[in-house]
């Protein structure tokens, strides 16, 4: 008897295997899921090498090493979206981030496949992280893999919609409800507890699951076609993106223009330092070696005054044009060193003078230093 064969797009594939199986894959069947844990796991460890702390940093730690930020990431920084998922305030925020991307990671990367699921992870995380510059851009630094894991729960729940009539019903009730309870724990716990990103949570959910529709491929061959599915959200996805680019607000300030007036400052204050020390040592070595009035001046014009005058147009050529957090503190400096090289300057024309009277006023001026930087 000859045996008869379906046609290639009429055959059954083969029964799938269990949910929970695939959800205990081994690390070489997910490569994907191992290799982002271990690049959080190093980015993590390599900030605690340079100066982060292992239960908390300051906010200062996590920008320099890429999170996310208004002012930063407008400042021409955009790839800030993409390096902010690997950025963690501490050993908790790390710990929870990872288990819950290796109990829903390894699932999802069986059921997408790597590039998929890869394209999944980033692509999404982007858009949650797009969605925190909306919220909350200008009044957070945030950083965490949280919006790239939710879109894995995103992309799960749509996945085991589609595909209900194909999955055993078991798994389909226990999957969908713990992924549906995990969502709404902790979307709700966000609600409630300051710094917990909502909106990287959800920009992430929904990303998760609009692209997780795009890349659908059919699990069995009883499987529903995707291709309708997929137009729908690949123009929703489009959409929602460029709604959230039109919304992103304004930066308050520019972050360059931070960085430039904090280094200004830095420098500054240690141009200060030395400007004064050698002020008391022109003083002191006038009084010892018994130069003439005209000298100490001279010395003063050139080693004081003139430095001071220098340092204050350094410090307005780093005036800001946004309201950086610096700016009033350098413009105190400015103040102070217009202050001090006035006081320099009175103190040498008063000595050129042999004026006793102009050379008192002139050293009490120089030591109200304090005053002038003052708030």
């Amino acid at each position: 008897m000859r045996d008869i064969k379906l046609p290639p797009h009429t055959q059954a594939s083969p029964k799938p295997g269990s949910l929970t199986e695939l959800m205990r894959s081994s690390p070489w069947r997910t490569p994907v899921t191992s290799g982002l844990l271990a690049l959080n796991l190093a980015a993590f460890i390599v900030m605690l090498m340079y100066g982060a702390g292992l239960w908390h940093s300051s906010n200062g730690v996590q920008l320099a090493w890429g999170a996310n930020f208004g002012p930063a990431t407008q400042d021409g920084q955009w790839w800030r979206l993409f390096t902010a998922l690997f950025v963690h305030f501490g050993i908790v925020h790390l710990a929870l981030n990872m288990w819950a991307l290796w109990d829903v990671g390894r699932l999802v990367e069986r059921l997408y496949g790597r590039l998929r699921f890869a394209m999944l992870y980033l692509g999404s995380g982007v858009v949650g992280n797009l969605s925190s510059l909306v919220v909350q851009g200008n009044q957070a630094v945030s950083g965490g893999a949280s919006g790239a894991i939710f879109s894995l729960y995103g992309a799960l729940l749509v996945f085991l919609w589609r595909e209900r009539r194909q999955v055993d019903r078991g798994e389909f009730r226990w999957l969908f409800g713990a992924a549906s309870v995990f969502i709404l724990l902790i979307l709700g716990m966000g609600l409630v507890v300051p710094g917990i990103d909502n909106a990287a949570h959800a920009g992430g959910l929904v990303a998760g699951a609009l692209l997780g529709s795009m890349l659908a491929r059919p699990w069995t061959s009883e499987s529903p076609c995707p291709q309708r599915l997929q137009w729908v959200a690949t123009f929703s996805l489009t959409l929602g993106i460029a709604v959230l680019v039109m919304r992103v607000p304004p930066p308050i300030y520019l972050f360059g223009e931070e960085l430039r007036a904090r280094g200004a400052i830095l420098e500054f204050l240690h141009e200060d330092q030395r400007i004064s020390q050698n002020w008391d040592a022109i003083l002191e070595t006038g009084r010892r070696n018994g130069l003439s009035f005209d000298q100490l001046a001279g010395s003063i014009d050139a080693n004081v005054t003139t430095v001071y005058r220098d340092s204050f147009e350094a410090l307005r050529a780093a005036n800001p044009v946004s309201a950086a957090p610096s700016a009033r503190t350098l413009e105190a400096l400015q103040t102070y060193a217009s202050f001090r090289a006035n006081a320099a300057s009175d103190l040498a024309n008063g000595l050129r003078a042999n004026d006793p009277g102009r050379i008192r006023d002139a050293l009490e001026l120089a030591q109200k230093r304090p005053a002038i930087l003052a708030p």
